[in-house]
């Protein structure tokens, strides 16, 4: 019991485990060269065992769409109008590691020290030094050579668990919820296939944030930069004068880029950066794939102008050389947009109140769907949902995270049954 308006029930300990480790077992890698949707047959696997979980829990309007996105709809138990929330987690993982044959392994109260994986590996805590603070609770580990998943299955498992507990408590008032679990959105899909009128909610949450106690207010704003070098071909043996090679263009392009600074291992906090990803071809033809990072979205502009620039540059070094720049708009910070609804903010952090814990207001060094669909009109902040060591062989999710994550839920649904959003 938390107070005379609000109050929270036990979390079922062992089925929220039970469920996660069951999500964390499918391969749903997100696949970023395909243009199928979703982009991997995992995705459709999970999105029908969610399906059919949700059906179990007598869930109104539940279903898998064409593109294997999970809706499902929870009505109001409360008088009046009350606003729409929808909660959204992904179900693809992050296709940077790998993600078959996973196999997650528990450590039951955590001594605190370094951290073992199944293989042997160890994470330190100079490497992590979150782990200082899980000293005693239960996390749950990849195997130490694969994803654990919990980008965003964690997210999955705690809104699955939360529609538990509310239905089977139905004291715990709420206004109506709408449940959309996404694909793709490791590789910048995730909203593709929504429609905002069909989701028709006035305000959102990603439960996609690491930790706990944190609600991300702002995201970087985001572009995709492609670089083409088409360069010449020939055997090296007549090549004196003809042969233009696109690896060495592309090789000098890199030297190009800074050297202290401006990368994401030479970043932080605020920070933007260009990150280079990727790179393919041959001689005659070469690709670099970058990504451009920064919480002030003009200076992606200053980025690419930068790039093509340097462009520029290279191909007055290699006569007969082309180079050309694809640049592609993937999100752009969430702040943007959150200014339109204070209390999509502001109810997260009374939730917190509520409980009596500590949080913070934080920024994301990258993005989430609820970058989009703010973007798109529905202010969509992050919630924590107890991941760590995303897209690491060396991942790891914390069990009572994932718990406090679904009480602080059950706290927000309340305040926004006694809500009114102005037309």
């Amino acid at each position: 019991m938390i107070g005379a308006s609000t109050q929270v029930v036990p979390i079922n300990r062992d089925r929220l485990l039970e469920r996660f480790i069951k999500y964390v077992k499918i391969d749903t890698a997100a696949d970023p060269t395909t243009d199928r949707y979703p982009s991997s047959q995992g995705q459709l696997e999970l999105g029908k065992i969610l399906l059919e979980e949700l059906v179990e829990l007598g869930l109104d309007e539940a279903y898998q769409d064409d593109y294997g996105l999970v809706w499902a709809s929870l009505p109001s138990n409360v008088e009046g109008d009350a606003p729409t929330l929808a909660l959204v987690a992904h179900l693809d993982t992050s296709p940077e590691a790998p993600s078959n044959n996973i196999s997650p392994h528990v450590v039951e109260s955590y001594d605190g020290k370094d951290l073992c994986f199944a293989n042997g590996e160890t994470l330190t805590i100079e490497q992590c030094p979150e782990l200082q603070g899980l000293q005693g609770k239960t996390l749950v580990c990849s195997g130490g050579d694969t994803l654990l998943g919990g980008d965003d299955k964690a997210g999955v498992a705690i809104i699955m668990e939360l529609v538990a507990s509310l239905i089977e408590n139905p004291n715990l008032k709420h206004g109506p919820i709408k449940i959309l679990m996404t694909c793709d959105e490791e590789i910048g899909r995730g909203t593709d296939k929504i429609d905002l009128q069909q989701l028709n909610a006035d305000v959102a949450y990603t439960i996609d944030g690491g930790g706990a106690g944190v609600v991300d207010t702002e995201t970087f704003s985001a572009d995709a930069v492609t670089v083409h070098f088409k360069g010449r071909n020939i055997h090296p043996a007549i090549a004196k004068g003809r042969m233009i090679n696109a690896i060495r263009a592309a090789a000098d392009f890199l030297a190009g880029l800074p050297s202290n600074g401006c990368s994401p291992e030479s970043t932080e906090g605020r920070e933007g950066f260009i990150h280079v990803y990727g790179i393919s071809g041959g001689v005659g033809d070469a690709a670099i794939e970058i990504l451009l990072r920064s919480f002030d979205t003009n200076q992606l502009e200053e980025y690419a102008e930068y790039l093509t620039d340097l462009g520029v540059k290279v191909r007055e070094k290699f006569p007969g050389l082309e180079v050309s720049l694809e640049v592609t708009k993937q999100y752009r910070n969430l702040r943007d947009s959150l200014v339109n609804l204070p209390a999509a903010v502001d109810l997260p952090c009374q939730a917190f109140e509520v409980l009596g814990r500590p949080y913070e207001q934080a920024i994301i060094r990258g993005g989430t769907d609820g970058s989009q669909l703010s973007e798109k009109g529905l202010p969509t902040p992050n919630l924590s949902s107890g991941q760590y060591q995303i897209h690491s062989v060396k991942e790891f999710a914390c069990l009572d995270e994932m718990i406090e994550s679904i009480e602080h839920l059950q706290i927000l649904v309340q305040l926004w049954s006694m809500e009114k959003i102005e037309a």
